[in-house]
């Protein structure tokens, strides 16, 4: 029996189901018509560095009040959709519970959202997790989003350059203040890159876009070893009103 023949066996046995409600599906790693509505994708208008939504149209390389008063160490952010409660579920599906089975089009949202990031780039490099955590949950989701990104982008995947050589608490109910203590001094590059990486254009790759402390953090580890950009990518975006 050909591939296409246990493709089709295999369907009937076990047919594919969207990843968000359970509704069959025809195709596998997929979302049915509903769920896909639910989603909101972003885009433009947004701040030209972190990447944060605009309600209006604004000129090119406009930025956001935050970015404004201090401009973050990396030079561009961007997210393919909105963490809210219709991705909530999806993306910690992916992150906790081995559902992993939707990271190439995950990676393909992020190819498109990430555009111009992806273009301008000579490295991926994903945000790591603590050796601890890794041992428990068994892979890093942003290396998995990484690794599909850098086959879409044809660009290589440096997936241990950074280290995250200090175990940090679970960062989900801190704020911002206390998300960027936690954060400090928790990552490295790894000795054997730092030649390497130097006067490269990096883009790093995380699962969800918070407050961004995790990827300032990472940013300024690799700024000090000379690379010449930093840009980010990251699936989900939280969203909340600026002050």
């Amino acid at each position: 029996m050909n591939k296409q023949g246990v493709k089709w066996l295999l369907d009937q046995v076990l047919p594919p189901t969207c990843s968000g409600c359970g509704v069959v599906q025809t195709e596998t790693q997929t979302l049915c018509a509903d769920c896909w509505g639910q989603l909101t994708f972003l885009g433009r208008p947004c701040c030209d560095a972190c990447g944060y939504p605009f309600e209006y149209e604004v000129p090119d390389q406009t930025l956001c009040g935050a970015c404004t008063r201090e401009h973050p160490p990396f030079d561009r952010a961007r997210s393919a959709v909105l963490y809210d409660e219709a991705s909530k579920d999806l993306i910690l599906a992916f992150k906790h519970a081995d559902k992993t089975d939707m990271t190439r089009l995950f990676a393909k949202w992020m190819r498109i959202a990430g555009a111009d990031l992806a273009s301008d780039c000579d490295v991926i490099i994903p945000v790591p997790l603590h050796w601890t955590r890794l041992f428990f949950r068994r892979y890093n989701q942003a290396a998995l989003l990484a690794h599909d990104l850098g086959k879409l982008s044809n660009t290589p995947v440096i997936a241990d350059a950074l280290i995250r050589h200090r175990r940090t608490p679970s960062q989900g109910r801190m704020g911002v203040k206390a998300r960027t203590r936690n954060v400090t001094g928790a990552f490295r590059i790894a000795p054997k890159y730092r030649t390497a990486l130097k006067n490269k254009r990096i883009l790093l790759v995380d699962d969800v876009f918070t407050t961004g402390a995790t990827v300032r953090s990472t940013a300024k580890v690799l700024r000090r070893i000379g690379v010449v950009a930093v840009d980010v990518i990251t699936l989900a975006r939280v969203v909340k009103t600026q002050t």
